[in-house]
């Protein structure tokens, strides 16, 4: 069994930076149809990811996952020729009209706005050709070995990063308050936005980021994911900058190879062996403390429902505070110029930084306190718990080149021809010189030569010489040089060609159900005959179409508020609060009535 790690990149350049970092493969927008309007790229850039990541065997999905409108249905099938036509390992689409158009025969991957929880989904799914299927993010285990029992398509799992408070491509929050569609990749992030909740009486029961969560953190569950059936594990962060995506990419893939160094059944997909000249550790990028969701099960912990931003890694507590300086508990090397946070009493939640920070309290060779001055003054008290979200020293050394990936080769010279492979992929160059006897052994010379490969991708672990003739030192760097580039050109190649190709395995497959309503996100003539030719009868036009004619839910979410705050009525576990329904949220002139659907576990979130 193959494992993938799967990376994001805003651009091509992080792209590159999550492959030397350890990723099997990276996912990336084109210049338009992806599902973060804010991150496309061009053609020219998507290739120069395609060539690097294709020398390591690492592949490179893009992102067509938004819903297509009648008019741009020859637009997005010139960009997946072209797409295929630079070497693109497969798409992640969310619309069904793609598999209507005339396209190259590109690999499809399920987007996760397809809304893949069920055996019965994914089943249709992988008879209709899609070669991986991205699972909802609520998924539980159990939900998960379902699936996997019922099929045999790869599953692909979101591992770590942004939760949508909703299931993703069920979400109309933003078109309906903003017109921005996140199922066009206009998403205006309502759910990070501070409300109140009002009860049927009128009572203010808080003004809080209500809808906003935590961050999916699987580190833990990669070998029982293994085991319940995923193989490609997906960060999420194509809006994250580099160093995001070198340091979590970097923690997952040292996660991974600890997974996999017990179990000599797996091997990851792509080749080579990542360096990095730092210590990966997710909390020192964007992090809003971690969640493992519901893999494990409901739980009330995991909404961050205080601030929506970056809390970073916990570091200490204030032990006294005069004004602009403070003394700090901490075993923590502190920095002048780190940004540090903290809760007030009220939960209020601040941030500051650092004018000087002087580590110059230990105890036994141990730091255990940090005098500092701040730029500001601010509400701090003693007992306060501090965190860091911005560890300046960390970034320094995250914005300058921090690893290397390296493919393991055999080279061989003898007599004459150079030979060079790496266990799979041979390549021979011949020295085209006069032969003459040395007056002493080469070999020695030779070998330091042929070993020392620079920047190039590659790593000589064996490296043999045999000749008794005499060669001049420039000849054999040439024949190394040749060598070594023809390899990567054959690599390339040889990714380029065995590309998986898209496939229907049962075209007579019948749909889940026979009722596609607007959640199916049906905006286009083509997809509305996929449907029909699968069996739906009535298939709904989307939300953008017909969002002024019903009343219907802007929000399906598994998260509930009702449980959050010890009031749900199925999940006792000691909670007794009773609420005096309906529940509102209210932002500005945002007014949002909540409706707790408790047979199917779901909260439905309506504007009014």
């Amino acid at each position: 069994m193959e494992i993938e790690l799967l990376s994001p990149a805003k651009n091509a350049d992080i792209g590159i930076e999550a492959i030397l970092h350890g990723a099997d493969a990276v996912y990336i927008g084109a210049s338009d149809f992806g599902a973060r309007k804010a991150a496309g790229n061009s053609i020219e850039d998507i290739k120069r990811l395609v060539d690097f990541a294709h020398i390591y065997s690492a592949k490179v999905y893009v992102t067509v996952n938004t819903i297509i409108k009648d008019s741009e249905i020859k637009e997005v099938s010139n960009l997946i020729t072209e797409l295929y036509n630079i070497g693109v390992d497969a798409l992640i689409v969310q619309d069904f009209g793609i598999l209507k158009m005339d396209i190259p025969t590109i690999a499809l991957h399920a987007s996760t706005q397809m809304h893949n929880t069920t055996p019965e989904k994914v089943k249709f799914l992988e008879d209709a050709g899609f070669s991986q299927v991205v699972l909802a993010r609520e998924s539980a285990k159990q939900d998960i070995i379902d699936i996997h029992n019922a099929t045999s398509v790869r599953l692909e799992a979101f591992v770590h990063g942004a939760l949508c408070v909703s299931y993703s491509g069920r979400c109309y929050a933003s078109e309906a308050l903003c017109s921005r569609s996140a199922n066009r990749g206009e998403c205006a992030q309502i759910c990070r936005l501070p409300f109140q909740l009002q009860d049927a009486q009128g009572h203010n029961l808080g003004t809080y980021h209500w809808l906003s969560l935590k961050d999916m953190e699987h580190s833990s569950d990669l070998e029982d994911m293994i085991a319940s059936g995923v193989s490609s594990f997906k960060i999420e962060g194509r809006l994250k900058d580099a160093d995001y995506v070198k340091n979590v990419t970097a923690y997952y893939n040292n996660k991974l190879n600890e997974v996999l160094a017990k179990h000599p059944e797996l091997k990851r997909s792509s080749d080579g062996r990542s360096t990095v000249n730092f210590t990966p550790n997710i909390e020192k990028t964007f992090f809003r403390k971690g969640t493992t969701y519901f893999y494990n099960g409901r739980s009330a912990d995991i909404s961050s429902i205080y601030t929506p931003k970056s809390q970073g890694e916990y570091i200490g507590t204030v032990k006294s505070v005069n004004g602009k300086h403070l003394t700090i508990y901490t075993e923590k090397e502190l920095h002048n110029g780190d940004g540090l946070c903290f809760f007030d009493q009220k939960n209020q939640f601040y941030g500051f930084r650092l004018n000087t920070a002087v580590n110059k309290v230990f105890q036994n060779g141990k730091l255990i306190s940090s005098e500092c001055d701040t730029f500001e003054e601010v509400p701090l008290y003693v007992g306060c718990k501090l965190s860091r979200n911005f560890d300046i020293k960390f970034n320094s050394v995250l914005s300058k080149p921090t690893a290397k990936r390296k493919i393991d080769i055999d080279i061989v010279f003898e007599n004459c021809t150079l030979t060079v492979t790496d266990g799979i992929n041979t390549i021979c160059e011949t020295i085209d010189t006069e032969k003459v006897k040395a007056d002493k052994n080469q070999s020695e010379n030779i070998k330091s030569v042929l070993s020392k490969l620079g920047d190039t991708p590659y790593n000589a672990v064996s490296v043999k010489v045999n000749t008794d003739y005499f060669f001049p030192i420039s000849l054999i760097s040439s024949a190394k040089r040749n060598a070594v580039d023809k390899l990567t050109k054959l690599r390339q190649t040889k990714a380029f060609e065995s590309r998986e190709k898209f496939s229907v395995k049962n075209n007579s497959a019948i749909y889940p159900t026979d009722k596609a309503d607007y959640t199916e996100n049906i905006s286009n003539t083509l997809a509305k005959r996929y449907y029909t030719e699968h069996g739906v009868s009535v298939a709904e036009n989307a939300f953008e179409l017909i969002q002024p004619k019903r009343i219907v839910p802007i929000m399906y979410c598994k998260y509930c508020i009702r449980y959050t705050m010890g009031a749900c009525r199925l999940h006792k576990d000691g909670q007794i609060k009773e609420l005096q329904e309906p529940l509102h949220l209210i932002y500005k002139n945002y007014y949002l009535r909540l409706e707790f659907d408790c047979k199917n576990c779901m909260m439905k979130v309506y504007k009014e």
